[in-house]
């Protein structure tokens, strides 16, 4: 990545977080073609971030599946998150607004291998201006747009559920997890540190139940961990 994409992901995340009003920088360049993996914003930027977990921003959220169909539950196999069942194809929202931190467009999970870091096959990750990490995997397609310092807004587009990743043998489903945002390319935290459950029930209700409390509390508790807690 060029360091103009990184100054300018910088510039569009401390902006998010620190609620300036000034015009925003113009937008990043596109993910190179052909890199694989995920594609991060600066670590110093998305690390930054963990000292303003605050419900401050007083963030509006939003469901993140864009169907009255959609069905959940309350458990999640080895570590907590949720996946959320829906029509392949189905948008994928932003919850909340905030800048986009990770993207994943490339699947490179095996049965083989089964590598932590590639389950999630197309994924994105966001970091809110409540200061939480939201996590959305196994994604069919990922809008173009949707690239490391966007900025999103509650509601956008940022995708279509599908079961690429692990999901392959599946139906289509939405991974949905949520943690503090520790750092880059830190798979086993981003994939989900504490139960989604009772925040998306809210949401789906139209309701507003923040994470920031609990997010806020885990991570005074765990801190930020080096290594799976799990191989889930």
């Amino acid at each position: 990545m060029s360091q103009v994409l990184l100054a300018l992901a910088a510039l569009a995340l401390l902006a998010e977080l620190t609620g300036c009003t000034s015009s925003p920088a113009a937008g990043p360049s596109p993910v190179p073609s052909g890199s694989a993996g995920s594609t991060p914003v600066p670590s110093g930027s998305v690390g930054s971030t963990g000292s303003s977990l605050s419900a401050r921003s007083l963030s509006n959220y939003v469901f993140p599946v864009r169907s009255t169909s959609a069905r959940f539950g309350r458990t999640h196999h080895d570590y907590p998150a949720t996946d959320i069942f829906a029509s392949c194809g189905t948008e994928v929202l932003a919850v909340t607004n905030g800048v986009v931190a990770e993207v994943s467009r490339k699947d490179d999970w095996t049965t083989r291998e089964n590598g932590g870091a590639t389950r999630g096959g197309l994924s994105v990750s966001i970091v809110g201006t409540d200061g939480v990490r939201y996590y959305g995997s196994h994604l069919k397609s990922i809008v173009a747009t949707v690239v490391p310092g966007h900025r999103v807004r509650a509601g956008e587009v940022l995708g279509r559920v599908g079961h690429t990743g692990s999901a392959r043998p599946t139906a289509c489903h939405l991974h949905f997890g949520i943690s503090p945002p520790c750092a880059l390319a830190d798979w086993w935290n981003r994939r989900g540190v504490l139960s989604p459950y009772s925040f998306l029930t809210s949401w789906q209700d139209g309701g507003q139940r923040s994470p920031v409390p609990a997010v806020a509390k885990w991570r005074s508790d765990h801190g930020c961990p080096t290594k799976p807690q799990s191989d889930g």
